[in-house]
């Protein structure tokens, strides 16, 4: 393989880059840029109290309104346009300005409104979705519970069917049943789709989304509803966060959501989905728009604040250089590099990682998508599941590590960073836990391979239990680098394709001992739930080699799109990098399965230094290709005017100044 020659810094302009990460919503995204450089009035008073800040959010929520964009996700029928992908990547972008905005918009449309639109009816959609979209029904969704926040099919709030009053009773039956963390309940609330056990006559099919008013037209807590508030957070304060409890609401049996099953007025249930399970991860699943737009919003809080660590680090000077005597850019230094542009690389590939999901949910649940088979919608939730995870864990690092980065500048409030880190810290764990969207993942994994043997054919079979029969051979023998080495190639920067395989074995290899070590789980006798527990390592560890494979061939598939030659060169070393990283991070699983020898291990380190140093020169045209808007930038660390010399003055050693007494 020739390697590209790298293009000079001035060769790649930070606008033929932004084309490239733009792709194909390229116009919703450049209308969210402009609107946001438009209206940075709307960066709020940090010195706002908390009833002052989100009074504030929810007036900027008017301004989303009137812009028109919200619109454009619904469907035609309703005033919108059916642009499900455009306004799920413009929504993304909000994190470039004030994520408690981009947090209210999206429980109040991509949460509430989404749910109306995909689990209700016709008769739901005329009633609701156009004052949903134009912000005269404010709602929320009201899933989590006190006692079960992951574990969602085993709800404890009822609503039970009347018949002869033709309604549902919604009724929180003890205190842990409570609706916690809700977005929009504290303050704004009108309406919930609250999700509960239906009970009809002696049928308990479930859990069902029901639409519970909250609140009368003064903003008083109807009879039975409870409201509380969650008081201030770590972050994310505009966003009204609270509790609910039902003490016995009855609701119209019209307010079922209820596209997947319904109950007629004698209380006879039916549904197009006999099976509880199947139809319990139907109803879930054409909800997986949240988790992308979570994972998108995750995204762009860390290219902004990649932007302003590097801005920072291109001006920043620290100590002198012993030949010139010139003072050294702190992003000059191999270690400040370190931090920065492998962070910088990952952030790339799960931008375009998120664009491939944003394509795949578009052309799913877009007004007109044709049938959906159960494989094809099951990938797009599991490939979901894991990007949310790694990316808001990659959200979580990168921000920290840019706050180190700026020194005690990252510290100021004024600077931005600490509302970037405070405000991103929840996405870890809301719209599924991390930990338990990567072991649900795994689970899924585990059952494709199930189907696969169902299926019995034997050329998808064979693979897979050669590499389970290697792994008992490897353990029982010690034999681990005779059996189980790649073909020694070393690794190099021109060879894509062995790194590409070093990521494909580890994946294959992570789910081969996973299966090996619960086979006895599926013996009689044995403690099923003892032998999971156990091995939840392996399951995890298994998801997080498969989400890293969808990166690096996200990445790979895009660099073939790119046209222009410097661009594609420049996105090539960076794509390098990440795939690098990668591996430098799991050495030590490559070492101890014998995937690598300790000669390969350590050339691994050198080859990300170097990517690091030949990165340095095209760091800024690299974050300017994200395109957040200088508006939303602009803070007293980067203020040109603090780091020009005096008129007639020469420049003077830049240090922290410390005032006393």
């Amino acid at each position: 393989m020739t390697r590209s020659t790298l293009p000079s810094p001035d060769a790649v302009p930070a606008e033929a880059l932004r084309t490239v990460v733009d792709g194909r919503w390229a116009r919703a995204r450049q209308e969210t840029r402009e609107q946001l450089a438009a209206n940075a009035e709307m960066r709020a008073d940090p010195d706002l109290s908390s009833a002052q800040y989100r009074e504030w959010i929810t007036d900027s929520l008017k301004f989303l309104t009137s812009s028109g964009r919200p619109h454009t996700g619904f469907d035609p029928s309703v005033g919108g346009q059916g642009d499900v992908g455009g306004v799920v990547a413009a929504f993304a972008m909000l994190a470039y300005g004030d994520l408690s905005l981009l947090v209210k918009a999206g429980v109040q449309w991509g949460l509430f409104g989404g749910a109306v639109q995909v689990l209700g009816t016709e008769r739901h959609h005329e009633q609701y979705l156009r004052k949903i979209i134009d912000g005269e029904l404010l709602g929320c969704f009201a899933m989590t519970e006190t006692g079960h926040g992951s574990d969602v099919q085993h709800l404890h709030t009822t609503a039970t069917y009347d018949r002869e009053a033709g309604e549902f009773v919604v009724h929180t039956p003890y205190p842990q049943a409570r609706k916690e963390y809700i977005g929009n309940a504290a303050r704004d609330g009108r309406m919930a789709v609250v999700f509960a056990q239906l009970i009809t006559g002696d049928e308990k099919p479930g859990v069902h989304a029901f639409l519970v008013p909250l609140r009368d037209s003064d903003g008083k807590a109807l009879p039975g509803v409870q409201i509380g508030d969650d008081g201030r957070k770590a972050g994310l304060n505009g966003v009204d966060n609270g509790r609910l409890a039902f003490d016995h609401v009855r609701i119209p049996r019209e307010n079922l959501l209820n596209r997947f099953a319904d109950v007629a007025p004698d209380g006879t249930y039916s549904s197009s989905i006999e099976n509880e399970t199947a139809r319990f991860f139907s109803m879930l699943g054409t909800l997986v728009r949240g988790r992308i737009s979570v994972a998108g919003g995750a995204g762009a809080a860390t290219e902004k604040a990649l932007t302003l660590a590097v801005r920072f680090g291109e001006r920043r000077r620290q100590f002198a250089n012993p030949a010139t005597g010139e003072e050294i850019a702190v992003l000059d230094y191999l270690a400040h590099q370190q931090k920065l542009l492998p962070a910088l690389a990952t952030t790339f590939a799960l931008h375009f990682t998120q664009d491939d999901l944003v394509q795949r949910m578009h052309d799913i649940q877009a007004p007109g998508a044709g049938p959906v088979g159960a494989r094809e919608q099951r990938t797009l939730e599991q490939s979901a599941a894991g990007i949310k995870a790694i990316a808001t864990w990659h959200a979580t690092h990168t921000i920290q590590t840019c706050r180190e980065a700026c020194g005690g500048a990252g510290y100021l409030e004024e600077n931005l960073l600490p509302a970037l880190k405070a405000d991103t810290d929840v996405f870890t764990t809301f719209e599924g836990d991390n930990t338990v969207l990567l072991q649900l993942l795994a689970k899924e994994l585990l059952s494709d391979y199930g189907r696969t043997i169902k299926k019995g054919n034997p050329l998808e079979i064979a693979p897979l239990l050669g590499r389970q029969l290697a792994g008992v051979l490897a353990e029982r023998t010690g034999a681990a680098s005779l059996t189980r080495r790649l073909p020694f190639r070393g690794i190099d920067l021109t060879d894509r394709t062995r790194r590409r395989e070093l990521l494909a074995v580890r994946r294959e290899d992570t789910l081969a001992a996973a299966i090996r070590n619960l086979a006895p789980a599926m013996r009689k006798g044995n403690d099923e739930f003892a032998v999971f527990n156990s091995a939840q390592d392996l399951l995890l560890t298994a998801a997080r080699a498969h989400v890293d494979t969808l990166v690096e061939a996200s990445f790979a598939d895009k660099l073939v799109t790119v046209d222009d030659p410097a661009v594609r060169a420049l996105l090539e070393r960076v794509y390098d990098l990440h795939v690098l990283t990668v591996i430098d991070r799991e050495r030590a699983w490559y070492l101890e399965t014998g995937r690598l020898t300790a000669a390969e291990s350590r050339s691994i380190r050198p080859l990300v230094n170097g990517l690091c140093a030949e990165l340095r020169p095209h760091a800024r045209t690299l974050v300017d290709g994200f395109g957040v808007p200088d508006e939303w930038l602009a803070c007293p660390m980067l203020d040109d005017e603090a780091w020009a010399p005096a008129p007639g003055r020469p420049a003077e050693p830049l240090t922290d100044q410390v005032e006393t007494g």
